[in-house]
């Protein structure tokens, strides 16, 4: 098992991550504005080894046999579909001119070289023109927002902020046709029974007639409409804003998208007018093995433990609380309170999570928080994250599959492997760790 990490809600639609991530594209990552890739050191650059001329001949002869396996595939599938009540009617009209999309194949098989830091993601995700844009919505469409905020009791400004980050505020809803997507990734993505269980629930919506086969649309990997719901969200949480009847999260009118966001956040127990989190100053000795996100406690214990406020102040009380060091122990620190983990219910990742709560309280007016991030650190490749997970399997702390994506599994076993030898256990890849990883097995 790897450590792979997904959305509940939206299913990404891209794979150039943060670090601290695990999987993912962060939702919106075709509407985030990409920085350039940090460049690698001159010292490491390998040149690029040639590449060999297509052959013409032997592509046709893959694709035709792409197609024929696909066409089986598609038979079998037809036969398990109707098995579940999905009638034959409709699945030939769904299927009608669905082939293998070798786009899906090519996204889905992207391996990204460098593995953006958590900093350079929220430049992108929680950037001036992104605030901009969410600003003027929020005085667009106020009286619609104030209508979901009551019924929901989800903010405002954290609805926009998903819808931002999501599809930039409705301009990147994606132009796939969204069973042509999943047909494809059943038959050959990463994970054929999910997309498989999304391709079940997106027929059910068609026969529905909430929407039609053709102008049910998406990202690359099945997630729909302005705020990106995968088909099986949209079944158990969409709601009808406009009282059509019908809930239209593809259409231009974003009402029924926002609503139903607001509805999925209010679900899993979202607190109004609540804070996702805060930075805090942890005092010298602070067992870092405390600063995880499966650690919680009251604010009373950890102002016990010293946490306070970047000026000295006591940590409010919201709650239950956990401390995190998403950049490590070099980075800053904070306290993220409920709000924070009903976000990663929406997407499973801790950057999406700041980068929501982030853009949401700009878009409410509070200024740029300037947070002491590890900007001179060098970042890993994606080849050497999946040395640090190999080395680390071979010095006896397990890691899994060397994938190069990091997510609990390795981060618990880099703690291990920290804690072993003296270091401070932030549970963070970096560098230095790489450094030190190889020295163990070399000594």
């Amino acid at each position: 098992m790897t450590d792979r990490l997904f959305p509940r809600a939206g299913f990404l639609a891209c794979r150039v991550v943060p670090a601290a991530l695990g999987f993912a594209a962060l939702a919106g990552c075709a509407a985030a504005e990409a920085p350039a890739p940090t460049p690698r050191p001159a010292s490491t650059i390998i040149a690029p080894a040639p590449i060999p001329r297509p052959d013409p001949a032997a592509e046709a002869r893959m694709a035709a046999e792409a197609e024929m396996s696909f066409a089986a595939w598609q038979a079998d599938f037809r036969a398990r579909a109707l098995a579940m009540g999905i009638s034959a009617r409709l699945f030939d009209d769904a299927f009608a001119g669905v082939r293998l999309n070798p786009q899906v194949v090519k996204l889905d098989a992207f391996q990204p070289e460098f593995v953006r830091p958590i900093w350079a993601y929220l430049d992108s995700a929680v950037s001036d023109t992104r605030v901009a844009g969410g600003r003027e919505q929020r005085t667009a469409l106020g009286p619609l927002l104030a209508q979901i905020e009551d019924r929901h009791g989800v903010d405002r400004n954290a609805v926009l902020a998903i819808w931002g980050i999501e599809s930039n505020f409705g301009t990147n809803r994606g132009d796939i046709n969204v069973i042509e997507a999943l047909a494809t990734l059943a038959h050959q993505g990463r994970r054929r029974d999910f997309a498989e269980q999304q391709l079940i629930a997106a027929l059910k919506i068609i026969d529905s007639a909430e929407i039609s086969a053709r102008a049910m649309v998406g990202s690359w990997a099945g997630a729909m409409g302005h705020t990106q719901f995968i088909p099986t969200s949209y079944a158990d949480y969409a709601v009808d804003q406009t009282g059509d009847g019908k809930r239209n999260i593809w259409g231009d009118d974003p009402a029924d998208a926002l609503a139903s966001t607001a509805a999925y956040l209010a679900r899993f127990g979202w607190e109004r007018g609540a804070p996702w989190g805060l930075e805090v100053t942890l005092p010298a000795g602070f067992d870092l093995l405390l600063a995880t996100q499966s650690v919680r406690r009251d604010v009373g214990a950890w102002s016990t433990l010293g946490v306070r406020l970047p000026g000295g102040g006591a940590l409010p009380d919201h709650g239950e609380a956990s401390i995190i060091l998403p950049a490590g122990a070099s980075g800053p620190a904070f306290a993220v309170f409920k709000n924070f983990g009903v976000i990663k219910r929406y997407n499973n990742a801790t950057s999406y999570a700041m980068a929501v709560g982030l853009l949401a309280q700009r878009i409410g007016g509070a200024s740029a928080p300037d947070y002491a991030w590890p900007r001179d650190q060098r970042t890993l490749t994606v080849v050497e994250m999946s040395e640090v997970q190999a080395l680390l399997n071979r010095l006896g702390h397990p890691a899994g599959v060397p994938d190069g994506i990091i997510g609990p599994n390795t981060r618990g076993a880099i703690r291990d492997f920290q804690r072993a030898r003296g270091l401070a256990p932030d549970g963070y890849v970096s560098a230095p760790l790489l450094d030190a990883l190889r020295a163990a097995a070399a000594g």
